[in-house]
């Protein structure tokens, strides 16, 4: 259910806020207009059981979610310090049972994070009124409740968000792809060839006749054996959602309730592209800030634990605030000290790398370049180094059948390098991409898994293609690879099966 959190803050949170604005400003951070309001914990799990999001469509899994984390902050195991959400104005949230250090923290925290929404390339095509779109939402699954039923709709919510990562998370920033010149074509209703481009007396040498004959009949042949069997899409598709609103026989109501899903998953998918580098900037900022003007000599100690922990390593886990803050020092160093380009690359000599310092200063505009361009993919690929995975002792893991557990694999730079980019690539989950919307001339569904590195697990599998069957209504397939081997799994409606390559 909505609720409202609007409430005025305390004069010494609002003064924090302003002296920590101008510092902020003065930085050269860019924010949105930020709201801040204060909240108790009960609301702050609300809040972020709905994704940082006073009102969404009714589910039960935000209602699991809050139960979660209420318990585990009553038996504490965990605390939520601050919430933030990628609008314009930005919407953050105070607990107000946190110290006034915290809240001094979890401000200058949050400048970080709502630069980050304004300036990064990734965000740039999202969203800025997604609160009043949610709202939005939530209005039309009630009105679909009220007229076919809760359960019915809470039944295709669930087949829908199983399918929620199914989508292109590049797709906005590629253009449309241009259609072939009418030049190119010989005849008005020729199939389009493209040739190289040349001079008149030349164009018989350099697109030979026979050449172009030839090639438009592959591509007549190629549309008349489509036509025949009517097969779709000409090229794979990513976008899954897309193209079961397209091609999906959905009831009006249904397809309303899909697009809303897949509205909603390109608004979050930037900020699991960019987990790492976000949190690492909050960080970045934070720890300037509240380390060179935030402080009192009270506040030292309380500051101190909090940032500790939040930026404790684990073995068993990758803590996205300490790499991604860590990495943006790392850059902010050798661009001060002028640690990069042809000279410093072709050095091979130790000592000399180690005292190299050209005291050039372009640190800070580098950091700022940094988070304008890059995602955490980019961002590790182009600026984690072996003298980083030394200098953090980080290794790559793997599953040890004989014991039984997870061990290190490796220490070697391009082994971990690979894992991680690996782990980060679509948010470290399987790449499915739709071949054919008329397998075997039958309207079947047909799939194939990119084998990328990340492997598909066979049980969420099977419920994915259980809930894929529910919306197209007729038996789905995905060529995958199980066991080394190629093979094809497939569900009917009824049962799963299969099948070798």
């Amino acid at each position: 259910m909505p609720f409202s959190t609007h409430r005025p803050l305390p004069d010494v949170i609002r003064r924090a806020q302003d002296e920590l604005w101008e510092i902020a400003c003065g930085y050269g951070l860019d924010c949105f207009e930020t709201i801040f309001e204060m909240v108790d914990y009960e609301e702050m799990s609300m809040l972020a059981s709905y994704g940082g999001f006073p009102t969404r469509y009714p589910h039960w899994r935000f209602g699991a979610e809050y139960d979660e984390m209420m318990k585990s902050y009553s038996y504490g195991l965990s605390k939520i310090y601050e919430m933030v959400i990628n609008t314009d104005p930005c919407y953050a949230y105070l607990l107000d049972a946190n110290e006034l250090a915290d809240q001094k923290l979890v401000i200058a925290h949050v400048y970080g994070h709502c630069d980050f929404f304004k300036n990064n390339a990734w965000f740039s095509k999202t969203n800025r009124r997604m609160l009043d779109q949610m709202a939005n939402h939530a209005s039309r699954i009630n009105r679909y409740v009220d007229r076919v039923g809760y359960e019915a709709v809470e039944q295709f919510i669930d087949a829908c968000l199983s399918l929620d990562d199914l989508i292109d998370p590049h797709s906005a920033f590629v253009a449309a792809k241009e259609r072939p010149h009418a030049a190119m074509n010989e005849e008005p209703d020729a199939i389009p060839v493209r040739k190289f481009d040349a001079k008149g007396y030349m164009d018989e040498f350099i697109n030979p006749r026979q050449v172009i004959e030839d090639e438009r009949k592959r591509r007549t042949d190629e549309r008349q054996q489509k036509e025949e069997s009517r097969s779709f899409p000409e090229e794979p598709q990513r976008d899954v959602l897309l193209f079961l609103l397209e091609h999906a026989p959905l009831k009006d109501w249904q397809h309303d309730i899909l697009s809303i899903i897949r509205d909603e998953a390109y608004y979050y998918a930037p900020q699991g592209q960019t987990k790492i580098m976000n949190e690492g900037w909050a960080s970045y900022w934070h720890s300037t800030i509240m380390t060179r003007h935030g402080l009192t000599d009270a506040d030292v100690v309380n500051y101190a634990d909090h940032h500790s922990g939040t930026m404790a390593t684990s073995p068993h886990r990758l803590n996205p605030y300490k790499l991604g803050i860590e990495l943006f020092r790392e850059i902010e160093e050798r661009w001060n000290k002028g640690q990069f380009g042809p000279e410093w690359d072709n050095c091979d000599d130790v000592t000399e790398k180690e005292r190299w310092n050209k005291d050039l200063g372009l640190g800070l505009k580098k950091i700022f370049e940094v988070r304008r361009v890059h995602n955490d993919v980019t961002f590790i690929d182009e600026f984690l180094t072996p003298e980083f995975c030394a200098k953090y002792r980080m290794f790559s893991f793997a599953y040890n059948e004989a014991m039984d557990h997870y061990e290190i694999a490796s220490r070697e730079f391009q082994k971990i390098k690979q894992q991680l980019l690996t782990s980060l690539t679509n948010h470290g989950r399987p790449v499915i991409r739709v071949l054919d919307g008329n397998s075997k001339n039958r309207g079947e569904l047909f799939l194939k898994h990119d084998d990328v590195g990340i492997e598909l697990r066979q049980d969420y599998a099977h419920a994915t293609l259980e809930n894929l069957c529910r919306i197209w209504s007729r038996p789905v397939h995905i060529e995958t690879v199980i066991d080394d081997e190629p093979a094809i799994m497939s569900f009917n409606g009824s049962e799963h099966d299969v099948t070798p390559v």
